[in-house]
């Protein structure tokens, strides 16, 4: 059997080659808007199991911000519902019609990341680029997963930054902060409907998370261009952010996984946490 690789993307003949191994855990995260159990029960990779990136909590609302980290207690449970222990080798499946759900994937595999796990791969094109590739089987019918005990969380504090530590970054600029939203957020023509204020932390340099997204492939776009893209982000730390945790979770995939840069986090909370509290700085016009 093919050998999955344990970090970054895996391709659909890779993932076909690895079908039936004792380790693998594939999970299917189409949420509602992709059609949710139904899709998954249509039509799946053979052996895959469904969790609802929406509906399951991988992210939880904490005050009046819907994108933050849940509780890890949460977590255990829901990682071992799906019948990963720390040995899986875990491939995220996303839908693959969008830079939207292609972050739902990369936030699942920070998820994963944070909580101690150590081998996950985002299947490169999700579900479309699997039922689109010639000769690759499909599997109809519910989800089967093997339940195993709660998750043994070991935090990895390094990928998370909480709303004080970007603030002290912000202000010290000992690190670069990375928004990932589209420019008319940014320079605060609108806001999400969460957030208290438009605009941006002071300070953040802005890269559109749907730049590192190619709609004709459905894939992520090639490394040069990624590099290109993200070439002119300065050395040293970045924090990773944009209103919920979700799309910047795309560009700290980008970063950290792909370009494998080294001291990139990502700020959960974002625009709609950071807003709360009068006293944080936001700016806006063109960076």
């Amino acid at each position: 059997m093919t050998d999955i690789p344990t970090s970054g993307l895996v391709s659909p003949n890779v993932l076909a080659g690895a079908l039936g191994s004792p380790d693998l855990v594939i999970i299917d995260i189409r949420a509602a808007a992709e059609g949710g159990r139904q899709a998954f029960e249509a039509g799946h990779i053979p052996g895959a199991v469904h969790s609802d990136y929406a509906a399951d909590g991988w992210r939880a609302k904490v005050g009046n911000a819907p994108g933050m980290l849940p509780p890890l207690d949460h977590l255990a449970e829901l990682v071992g519902r799906l019948g990963v222990t720390p040995p899986s080798k875990v491939v995220i499946v996303p839908a693959g019609l969008s830079a939207s759900d292609l972050a739902a994937a990369t936030r699942v595999y920070w998820t994963l990341k944070l909580i101690g796990h150590g081998q996950q791969a985002i299947l490169d094109g999700g579900f479309d680029g699997w039922r689109t590739a010639p000769g690759l089987r499909i599997e109809t019918g519910p989800s089967k997963p093997v339940p195993a005990s709660p998750y043994p969380v070991v935090v990895q504090q390094k990928l998370r930054s909480t709303a004080d530590a970007t603030l002290v970054a912000s202000r010290s600029k000992l690190a670069t902060l990375v928004d990932a939203r589209s420019a008319s957020y940014f320079e605060g023509q609108e806001k999400a409907a969460e957030a208290a204020r438009a605009g941006r932390i002071p300070g953040a340099v802005s890269r559109d998370y749907s730049a590192a997204f190619d709609p004709s492939t459905g894939r992520f776009k090639p490394a040069g261009e990624l590099g290109t893209l993200f070439g002119p982000v300065p050395n040293g730390p970045v924090i990773s952010y944009c209103n919920t945790g979700h799309t910047a979770s795309l560009n700290w995939f980008v970063m950290s996984e792909l370009l494998e840069r080294e001291e990139v986090s990502l700020y959960d909370g974002s625009m709609t946490d950071w807003t709360q509290d009068p006293e944080r700085p936001v700016a806006i016009g063109g960076g």
